[in-house]
């Protein structure tokens, strides 16, 4: 499959052939499996104080007295004197299941099987209709996906880099973007994070870009490098496809990738 690559401003320069990872076949159950399992790596172990709810002084009636068994708090003349405590299910008391920090929450994953899910989440970049169900506006693009020339890289100032994304018929999602902006809910926003606002376009460049400073200039629009590039970038919140724009330097990388696809087709064709 052949795409054309464009320049700055939004003009062909030539036709390119697409590595064969692009031909790999949409799996979107597979991309989203491998998508929860790379996160759970992500995943921060929490715990509680083992003690947490059993530092009081309570202790069981026995029987006899019309009550039941449960431990109650010793003494008398306060109103915490008689109240159950130190076992689950009662006010202040402990928890019964509670999260231990040393709980294995990593989830694993064959590799050749995370290896196809991220083979088929950068195929699917290629495909339109994919993107366009995501949410994205891309009514004035016609070829997917966007490559555009290792010019791209040089960019350092945030001006020049809207421009480009401008030319190349990117002005409808990136209002998307900035206009789209929701208040998350939860603990996020007494630290520091008041707002957040839909994701945008996907720039994949090569190693070490001067335009990689630039990752968090514009709203909704990020940077990565190829030899980063993750399926956490690509599908966010399992939800396929983000759209994507490629330098030639990026595509070239990629004609390295020897996918477990390429080797099935291979073993076909013989």
């Amino acid at each position: 499959m052949k795409v054309s690559l464009k320049d700055l401003r939004g003009k062909d320069l030539e036709s390119l052939e697409l590595p064969s990872v692009f031909n790999t076949p949409y799996r979107p159950e597979l991309i989203k499996k491998v998508y929860v399992n790379v996160l759970s790596a992500r995943f921060q172990p929490q715990g509680r104080y083992p003690a947490a709810g059993e530092i009081v002084s309570a202790e069981s009636r026995n029987t006899g007295l019309g009550i039941s068994r449960i431990a109650r708090a010793r003494g008398e003349g306060f109103q915490r004197a008689g109240q159950a405590a130190g076992v689950a299910s009662v006010r202040k008391g402990r928890l019964a299941h509670p999260p231990v920090s040393w709980k294995n929450t990593y989830k694993k994953i064959n590799k050749k099987e995370r290896q196809l899910g991220l083979c088929s989440a950068i195929a699917a970049t290629s495909n339109k209709e994919i993107i366009e169900k995501r949410g994205h506006k891309v009514g004035k693009i016609s070829e997917f996906p966007i490559i555009v020339s290792n010019d791209l890289e040089k960019i350092t100032k945030t001006s020049e880099l809207r421009k480009t994304l401008l030319s190349l018929g990117l002005e409808e999602d990136l209002a998307r973007s900035t206009n789209i902006v929701r208040v998350p809910s939860g603990k996020s926003r007494l630290r520091g994070r008041k707002k957040r606002s839909a994701l945008s376009c996907l720039i994949v460049v090569s190693k070490n870009s001067p335009v990689s400073k630039l990752r968090k200039s514009l709203p909704g629009v990020s940077v990565v490098s190829v030899e980063s590039l993750s399926i956490t970038h690509l599908v966010p919140g399992t939800k396929p496809v983000r759209l994507t724009v490629y330098t030639k330097n990026a595509i070239d990388s990629m004609n390295n990738i020897n996918t477990v696809w390429s080797k099935v087709q291979s073993m076909v064709n013989q």
